[in-house]
């Protein structure tokens, strides 16, 4: 309230004293009148001079005359028509220039209220990225999240579909080291609305798999915990994510769920930027395309760009270097120690490219997040110094990065 005060007071001060300017400039200035008065009353005396010198005889001084005096009786009327005009009441003037003041007042906070941010700072691009780097960093934990949310009602499910669910839960608490049982309660759990069980069950599915799991199963233990969190994604389901994309960098569902977390920590341009390419890469039927597209023309709005509807599975923007499908279908064969060292592999491939024929501030972001899933974190530390040198001369790059090494704790 105060800072509506404050600016209308502001705006209508400035708006008065124009329009008062304006009002005062109409009152003052000599009229045309006042200076053909002037003229002719010149001429009067010229004509006189004039027959003094001889230079015209007596008749034709006294019909000048004439002329001149009519001329001096039509100008002394325009005159006196002029200066009872601007006698006007000195009450009209104010009142114009209130309403005046009040019609600029008014057009100006309602043009403010639809396109400014009332209350908002005036924050750079560079402090703006800052605070989104503080707010990755600092914003509230999957049990702060979870206990923020209303209780929500349960979906409607025929009374026996509830009693095998208990039954399976008895069995599962029974079988504890049974991974696949464990992945069936995670399943039902969702379908009845326990969320919060449901990724409890999941992460003990991922446990129990002894490392044959995909990207799919950390983006699911993601998606549980975002849903059990009323759609926020918190630092342990972005932790998650980082883990599927590690795996398997066209993921979709995981991107549209990166986009999400990027638009929720204060980073509208990069999520733009991960929703519009996995827009491109479709399949156009797939529900997290869906997804995007009912969301994405508002995250343009708040990156500031003009949004142009994206055909989905259209112009498909080249993949980052990343496992194939028949790289990730041979994976979920190895053992946990063997597909560990199959990601190291492909990490190392891609780093040794990027030191060697350089490469784009995405696939740098990439290899810095997955250095820091694998727990390498000096490692990352070193190639995000490097990249940053790299891309000294460009800003998004730099901001790409600066955002990408706050997630993975790297930010001094």
């Amino acid at each position: 309230m105060i800072f509506w005060t404050v600016t209308a007071l502001i705006a209508f001060s400035a708006a008065f004293l124009l329009a008062m300017i304006l009002i005062r400039a109409r009152t003052l200035g000599e009229p045309a009148a006042a200076y053909d008065l002037r003229v002719y009353r010149q001429q009067l005396r010229e004509v006189d001079k004039d027959l003094a010198r001889g230079v015209i005889n007596a008749g034709d001084a006294d019909r000048i005359r004439t002329e001149i005096s009519r001329r001096i009786l039509a100008a002394d009327t325009q005159l006196q028509q002029a200066q009872s005009g601007r006698s006007q009441p000195k009450t009209l003037s104010l009142v114009f220039g209130i309403a005046t003041a009040l019609l600029i007042t008014g057009g100006t906070l309602g043009i403010y209220w639809q396109l400014g941010a009332p209350g908002y700072g005036d924050l750079g691009l560079k402090d703006r990225i800052q605070l989104a780097g503080q707010r990755a960093e600092n914003r509230p934990s999957q049990t702060e999240a979870e206990a923020e949310v209303p209780a929500l009602p349960k979906p409607q499910v025929e009374e026996g579909y509830v009693t095998l669910v208990e039954q399976l839960r008895k069995t599962a608490s029974e079988r504890a080291e049974d991974a696949q049982g464990q992945a069936l309660l995670a399943q039902h759990e969702a379908n009845l609305g326990n969320f919060k069980a449901a990724y409890a069950a999941k992460t003990s599915y991922i446990r129990l798999a002894e490392g044959q799991v995909n990207a799919r199963d950390f983006t699911e233990l993601a998606e549980l915990k975002i849903m059990a969190a009323g759609g926020y994604v918190s630092p342990e389901a972005q932790t998650d994510l980082q883990k599927a994309r590690a795996i398997d960098p066209a993921h979709g569902p995981a991107r549209y769920y990166w986009g999400l977390m990027l638009g929720q920590i204060g980073r509208p341009d990069l999520a733009y930027r991960e929703w519009a390419a996995t827009l491109r890469a479709g399949p156009a039927d797939a529900p997290w395309i869906k997804g995007i597209q009912g969301q994405i023309e508002e995250m343009a709005f708040r990156a500031g760009v003009e949004y142009q509807p994206i055909a989905p599975g259209g112009a498909t923007a080249p993949a980052l270097p990343g496992p194939s499908a028949e790289d990730m279908a041979g994976a979920s064969e190895l053992s946990a120690e063997d597909r560990q060292e199959m990601i190291r592999g492909m990490v190392t491939r891609l780093s040794d490219r990027l030191a060697t024929e350089g490469g784009s501030a995405e696939e740098w972001a990439r290899l810095i997040g997955a250095l820091s899933v694998l727990g390498d974190t000096d490692r990352a530390r070193t190639i995000y110094g490097e990249a940053r040198d790299a891309f000294a001369a460009d800003q998004e790059a730099l901001a790409l990065l600066e955002t990408i090494a706050a997630q993975a704790g790297l930010a001094e």
